[in-house]
Parts: structure tokens; C-alpha cells; sequence
């Protein structure tokens, strides 16, 4: 490691294991890319948790919680960048007291992080900082997007799922009394709710 460790604990570097900790929130995310840069980043494939399709936005992660408790003393929790571990500035604090309480090291790619030392504690916030501010501008812009495509008329909502034709049908057939609920689902093919629905709106004044 390229930092040493401070604090009132010493550590054989012999002894020192990394645990790798990835986490993808979506399909177009891989978690291999992240899981290749551990590996060669020295973190062996057995000790390597991760999340699948899960925000960060809080702290019910099962693969970071199963990271976080296979630590020990003079452990190093590597991840490929800060935004794959936490995604605002106090869950990135909580972790950091986190790994301050059990005395080990984070390392943000190759960099390694003492979380008890002051400078490593101040960069670390620092980062955190930008990584939830550039979060933040990712989900206004997406905003901004979606209400520029509402005012271009690009975005109508869904499209029912029966013309008007099929409706009024639907309508008649179910007047006859003839049919059942399951039976006008198989006959339009669409589901019980969308029949329920379709029929409401009939008697709706």
C-alpha cells in the first residue's frame, strides 16, 4: 500500500487483505468492467461482493453490508471509484466512520485512503462532495430532458390499450351477459384489470 496506516493499531503488510466491493444500478452498467478493474487492482475474484440494479441512494445493500463485515484490522475495502460505493455525502461519512471504527484502509482505485487520518478524511469528503453534485446534475438534466420532450408533445402518455372500437365491443358482448370477465380478457386479450377499467369508464358519468 502507497499510504501507511495511523492510529493506535500496527499491521503486518503480509497480513493485509483486500475485500472488493462493485455496484451497478442498471442494465446498460456492467458490473464486469468494475469487476475486472478489482482484480487487477489486486483484489482476489473470491473476495469481491457486489450489488446488482440497486441505487446507493441508501444503505440497504446486502453486497456492501457482506463486504463491509468480512473487514478486519488492517483491511483495505478497494472500489473502483467513490460513486460505486455511496451516492451522497452522508452515507459516504457513514462508511468512512465505518471503516475508521474498524481500523482499515479504502482504496478509490490505486489510491489508498486512511479514514482516521485528517488529510484522508478531508479528501475523502471532498470527493463525496462531487461525486452527489454530479448526481445531482445527472437527475436535474434528466428532468429538464423529459419536460423539454412533454413540451414538444413527444411524450402523450401510454396508449390505450383497446381503439374505441374494441371498447364500445367489449361494452356490447358485456351487456349480453353472456360473457364473463376471464372470457372478454381472452377475447381482446388483455388482463382483468384492463376490462374492469374499460367498463368503469362506461359508467363513469
Amino acid at each position: 500500500m502507497n499510504v501507511a496506516m495511523r492510529g493506535t493499531f500496527s499491521y503486518s503488510p503480509t497480513m493485509t487483505i483486500k475485500i472488493g466491493y462493485a455496484r451497478c444500478s442498471t442494465h446498460a452498467q456492467d458490473l464486469e468492467v468494475q469487476r475486472k478493474v478489482l482484480l487487477e487492482l489486486g483484489v482476489t475474484e473470491d473476495r469481491i461482493y457486489t450489488d446488482h440494479r440497486l441505487t446507493g441512494t441508501g444503505r440497504d445493500r446486502p453486497g456492501l453490508a457482506q463486504a463491509l463485515a468480512a473487514l478486519r484490522v488492517g483491511d483495505t475495502l478497494v472500489v473502483s471509484k467513490l460513486d460505486r460505493l455511496a451516492r451522497s455525502v452522508p452515507d459516504a461519512r457513514d462508511i468512512a466512520k465505518e471503516l475508521e471504527r474498524k481500523r482499515v484502509t479504502l482504496a478509490l482505485g490505486p489510491t489508498v485512503h486512511d479514514p482516521s487520518d485528517p488529510m484522508g478524511r478531508m479528501f475523502f469528503n471532498i470527493v463525496a462532495t462531487f461525486a452527489e453534485f454530479e448526481a445531482d446534475l445527472i437527475q436535474m438534466r434528466t428532468r429538464e430532458g423529459l419536460a423539454i420532450a412533454r413540451a414538444k408533445g413527444k411524450l402523450r402518455g401510454k396508449r390505450p390499450k383497446l381503439s374505441e372500437k374494441q371498447r364500445k365491443e367489449l361494452w356490447r358482448m358485456h351487456n349480453t351477459g353472456d360473457y364473463t370477465i376471464s372470457d372478454l380478457a381472452e377475447v381482446f386479450s388483455v388482463s382483468r384489470p384492463t376490462v374492469y377499467r374499460t367498463l368503469q369508464r362506461r359508467e363513469s358519468p
